[in-house]
């Protein structure tokens, strides 16, 4: 028998990722364009690189739980065009939860301040191991924090596409099919 909800695992991941991204990308913005003092955005800091490993982990989580369990079927009405297009946007958005992190992470180890990073203010974190020995690191992080801070505004624009346009949203007040109920909590 087909499902027609994915499983309590895979909503906790995917709810979690969601929170993670979202508390991440309000982070960032705030880090880098509202004043504050040099404690403050420190504090800032170590917690956006906390939470940014914590969603990396819960998106390997997700990704392994994806390909060891079948999510459910999409709706046989849903037109095969659309099908495909749900399935392009999850494989661009795995690809862009994977690659937001890892490029936080490679702007960290590249830093020329060496500031180590400690999760939660309790796990030390490692450095990624060739940024950490550059001979120029200023231009390392340059490059670097160019492609994150770019990264994070194309996937503002994919979530709000996910979201608002092509999927949730849509499915449930437009299209009124189960599309979103399947990835909410139980009541």
């Amino acid at each position: 028998m087909a499902r027609d909800r994915y499983t309590a695992t895979a909503i906790t991941l995917h709810w979690v990722i969601a929170l993670g991204i979202l508390v991440q990308l309000v982070l960032g913005l705030v880090m880098v364009h509202y004043p504050m003092s040099v404690g403050e955005q420190f504090k800032l800091y170590q917690l956006h690189k906390s939470i940014g490993i914590t969603v990396l982990f819960a998106v390997f989580l997700r990704l392994f739980w994806r390909l060891t369990h079948r999510p459910p079927e999409l709706p046989e009405t849903m037109p095969v065009l659309e099908r495909q297009a749900a399935s392009a946007t999850h494989v661009v958005l795995y690809l862009f939860m994977f690659a937001l992190p890892l490029t936080g992470w490679a702007v960290v180890s590249a830093s020329p301040f060496d500031i180590p990073t400690v999760l939660f203010g309790v796990i030390p974190w490692p450095d990624l191991p060739v940024l950490s020995t550059l001979a120029n690191k200023h231009a390392a992080e340059a490059v670097l924090s160019y492609i994150h801070s770019r990264l994070a505004f194309v996937i503002i624009g994919l979530l709000a596409l996910h979201i608002l346009v092509l999927a949730a949203l849509r499915h449930h007040f437009l299209l009124h099919d189960n599309i979103l109920r399947r990835m909410l909590p139980r009541r």
